[in-house]
Order: C-alpha cells, then sequence, then structure tokens
C-alpha cells in the first residue's frame, strides 16, 4: 500500500472514496467544514437519519449528490477530540481499511483529527499502520478469498512535505507486523523449523542483516541441550537461527533480541488435550516478531547494533522424546530437570539467553508465548513483563507504550526461586505449588542470563485474537514486532 500527502481541498480530491472523521455527538471533523452548506446540511441529515453518533470506530457511508470528485464518501467516528490519540488514530484508519476494501483510492483528512497537541509526524505514522494492518487478510488457504484492493492512501492536511517520511515509516513497520502475522497464521504442516528459516531468509534477503543457521550437528558443539531436548521428539529437526544487523558507523550499545520458535505444540509426553493443540501453531509467535522486526531495521535508519537469536523446534510425542524426569544440560552447564515436558518455551530460550550473555550484549530482551497463567492473570491483550533491571524493564514497557502495545509489570519474587530447586539436578523446570507459573517461569529463565540487563515479555495472551477489533484481525497479531522496532529505534544502554 502506497501512501502520499496532500494540501488538495477535500471535495476536490480525485479518489474513489473520500474518509471523513466525525467526532462524538456527530460533529464533522477536519474536511467537513469545508463542503458546500448544502452537502454538509445534508450529510448532516443523513447521520442523523442513520442514528450515527461518531463513537469511536463507527462507519457510515453517505450519498454525495456527486457534489463531490471522490467517487463516494464514508464517515468514521473518532469520538472526542481530546481524547483522541494515537492508538486511537490507527482504529479509525483500520475501521476505514475494513471498509474501503473495494477501493483502490482512498483519501482521508483523518490526520487532522488529532488535537493540536499531538505530534503530525507520529500520527502519520499510526495513520500509515492502521490503514495496511486493518485492510489485512490471511488468504493462503482460501479458494474464495477476496484480498482488499485498497492500494493508495492519500493523506489531506497542511503540513504535507513533512508528513511523508513518517507515512513511509508506519507503511514499513506495519508491513513488518503483516509479516509476521503470516507466519504465525500458517499452518504448523507447511512450517517446519526448516521452513521457517528459508521463510526469514527470503524475508532479509537485500535487508542488511546476516543470517547464521545452526543444525543438529552445530547446536551439539554448542551444548544446546534445551533446543535439541525439547526437538529429539520430531521428525522435523531443530534450527538455531541467529540475525545480525550491523549498521555503519553505529551508535554504543548492543542489543539482543530473543525470539520462542516452537513452530507446533504438542506438549510433549505430558500431552495437551485437542482442543488445547488447536491454536497451538502460534507457539513460534515470539520468533515472528523477532523476525520481522529485525526485516525492518535497516529501512528504518536504527544506528544501533542489533543481534537476534531464535531457537525454531517441533514439540511432539514420539519414542525419541524427552520424558518426564528425564535431564538436559543448558548450553551454560546448568542441568534441568523436565518433570512437564509441555513447559518446553523455557528449556529453548535458556540456550537462547545463555549465548545472547556470551555474545558480549549490553541488554536482552526475549519475547515469548511462554505460560496460560498469563493470560490468567492479564487477559488475552495484555502482555507480561518482567526483568532483572528496572530501568531496563522500564526502557521497554516505554517502547510498548508508545506504539500502543499494552505490556503490565509483574515481579520476580526471589523467595520464589526455591520453588524450583530440583531433587536430582540443578533445576527443574516447573515450580511447584501450582500458583505463580509465569512468575516461577520468569525465574528460571532469569538463571541463564548470567547478570546482563534483561526484559522477559509475555505475549501467551496477546499473540493471537479470537475476533477483528480495531487494527488487530482475527487470528495472528505480530503482537511485539512494534514494541521491538521501537526499542531498537530508541535504545540506550542501561546504566551499569
Amino acid at each position: 500500500m502506497e501512501f502520499s500527502a496532500s494540501t488538495v481541498a477535500p471535495e476536490r480530491v480525485e479518489a474513489d472514496l473520500l474518509a471523513l472523521p466525525v467526532f462524538a455527538d456527530a460533529k464533522l471533523g477536519p474536511g467537513g467544514s469545508s463542503l458546500d452548506r448544502a452537502l454538509d446540511r445534508a450529510l448532516s441529515a443523513f447521520m442523523e437519519e442513520a442514528g450515527f453518533s461518531g463513537k469511536p470506530g463507527e462507519t457510515l457511508a453517505v450519498p454525495t449528490a456527486g457534489r463531490l470528485a471522490a467517487g463516494a464518501a464514508l464517515l468514521v467516528g473518532v469520538g472526542k477530540q481530546a481524547d483522541l490519540d494515537l492508538d486511537g488514530l490507527r482504529r479509525a484508519a483500520a475501521a476505514v481499511a475494513r471498509r474501503a476494501g473495494k477501493a483502490p483510492t482512498v483519501a482521508t483528512t483523518l490526520l487532522d483529527a488529532l488535537p493540536r497537541s499531538a505530534e503530525r509526524a507520529a500520527g502519520a505514522t499510526a495513520l500509515a499502520e492502521g490503514f495496511v494492518l486493518g485492510a489485512y487478510k490471511f488468504l493462503r488457504y482460501k479458494s474464495d478469498g477476496e484480498p482488499s484492493e485498497l492500494d493508495h492512501v492519500v493523506v489531506l492536511t497542511s503540513a504535507r512535505s513533512r508528513l511523508q517520511p513518517a507515512l513511509d515509516r508506519g507503511s514499513s513497520i506495519a508491513d513488518a507486523v503483516a509479516w509476521a502475522r503470516d507466519m504465525v497464521n500458517t499452518p504448523a504442516g507447511d512450517q517446519a523449523p526448516v521452513q521457517f528459516v528459508e521463510q526469514a531468509k527470503r524475508r532479509l534477503r537485500g535487508r542488511k542483516v546476516t543470517a547464521t543457521v545452526m543444525d543438529v550437528r552445530a547446536m551439539r558443539s554448542e551444548g544446546m541441550g534445551g533446543v535439541l531436548g525439547v526437538g529429539q521428539g520430531s521428525s522435523n529437526p531443530p534450527r538455531f537461527l541467529k540475525l545480525t544487523y550491523s549498521p555503519r558507523g553505529a551508535r554504543p550499545g548492543v542489543l539482543a533480541l530473543v525470539g520462542k520458535g516452537v513452530v507446533f505444540d504438542s506438549g510433549g509426553l505430558s500431552i495437551k488435550p485437542s482442543s488445547g493443540m488447536e491454536t497451538m501453531k502460534i507457539d513460534m509467535s515470539g520468533a515472528a516478531a523477532v523476525v520481522g522486526a529485525m526485516s525492518a531495521l535497516d529501512e528504518l535508519g536504527v544506528k544501533h547494533k542489533v543481534v537476534a537469536y531464535t531457537p525454531l523446534v517441533e514439540n511432539m510425542p514420539s519414542g525419541t522424546a524427552i520424558r518426564p524426569g528425564d535431564v538436559l544440560e543448558i548450553r551454560n552447564g546448568t542441568t534441568v530437570e523436565v518433570l512437564n515436558t509441555d513447559a518446553e518455551g523455557r528449556l529453548i530460550l535458556a540456550d537462547a539467553l545463555s549465548l545472547a550473555a556470551d555474545d558480549d550484549v549490553d541488554a536482552i530482551v526475549d519475547v515469548a508465548t511462554l505460560t496460560g497463567a498469563c493470560v490468567v492473570a492479564l487477559g488475552e491483550k495484555i502482555a507480561g513483563l518482567m526483568g532483572n533491571r528496572e530501568d531496563w524493564v522500564e526502557q521497554v514497557r516505554a517502547a510498548a507504550d508508545t506504539v500502543g502495545e499494552p505490556v503490565w509489570p509483574l515481579p520476580l519474587p526471589s523467595d520464589m526461586r526455591r520453588l524450583l530447586d530440583s531433587e536430582v539436578a540443578d533445576l527443574k523446570n516447573i515450580g511447584g505449588g501450582g500458583y505463580g507459573g509465569t512468575l516461577t517461569a520468569g525465574l528460571f529463565l532469569q538463571e541463564f542470563v548470567d547478570g546482563v540487563p534483561w526484559a522477559h515479555v509475555d505475549i501467551a495472551g496477546p499473540s493471537r485474537a479470537s475476533s477483528d477489533e480495531g487494527y488487530v484481525v482475527k487470528g495472528g497479531t505480530g503482537f511485539g514486532v512494534r514494541t521491538l522496532i521501537e526499542l531498537a529505534t530508541r535504545f540506550h544502554k542501561p546504566r551499569s
């Protein structure tokens, strides 16, 4: 989808559809006031008759009686202007994109609906994100799927010369999110670890990111007992994908991104019920988010070196699968008693975190669909956030808040660490007691970062949406891509 900014008057712009914002109480926003009085009265009467109130996300197609150069008009509610923020603008743009699926070209005055205090460049980025993500459809397996025809969005505003780079930025970010959504939505039968690696390499081609792929032999040499142990029950062998982005003249500070890549999680021998497996193709959402973010860094001009670590496995039950009670040795020499083979994500992340810590990075953030307990605590839309350094956790939270991906800080209580003590090994992979599973999972991961500033984002809830809402489409959401891009863009080394 292409974006351009223009100062053409709304009634004169040539487009298939003109989208106009409407504030609460059915008051036409920017663009509406410049229309001729007769059309303005007609639109107001039409809104009153239809019961259109201008609440956020509400849309209404209206007749224009040939008074506009645009082929048709669409009103979109944005609520009270004082309450309209960047995420509200994303949602409004997505609402237009959904209704405009048959219109190749849309012109809109939505950007100028923001309060005067809002930064217009940030608004333009959010607007572009909303249009691209709202128009997203996963149609690979649909024989009669109809992709959106929306191809070009003209943003009508008085500040167009300063906004084109921001519109391009939003389009690039949303494209990375859409790629991650595609990966998460792809069935596990077409998404073995080897296939994930090939798709990632294809996505990264020409983007100044180097890829190193470890096969089983290389992982044995590296001592990655967690990845190898989880992957040994599947006929699809595991892989470990390491990506490096090193911009010319990089600023001080190296950021590490770690993404959980379980391409399908049956639970292993601690097998899930059938209903629990239905959506388990999403268990590689963390890896998809990390690769998606890495693919946008060069285009967006990120100035810091960023290294990504994505362990990729399929967790299956078989005669070769790890058994409850088996002991695995993680890359840093820590031994782990596996009491539940369905707590596998932390085992593969342990190897990845250990490698990142040894690579002399300055900070680590991992993204993982790690625990159902986090969904119980925070619901399906909010990710859990924890870490070993308050200033680093706050930096991650600030990035998430900026882009509108909700996270909530959770503690890492030191007195709960004893719940991970094993009778036969250094650790066990689940805590006792049956409660606080998200916290003990975080405490487990902390054992492998060797004191490096680290944050953990549990996206078990928001990685998948059960319905369309705003710019989120049912299925894989690509949650985390925008946060990681923002984090890499504004990254600064945590204080030592």
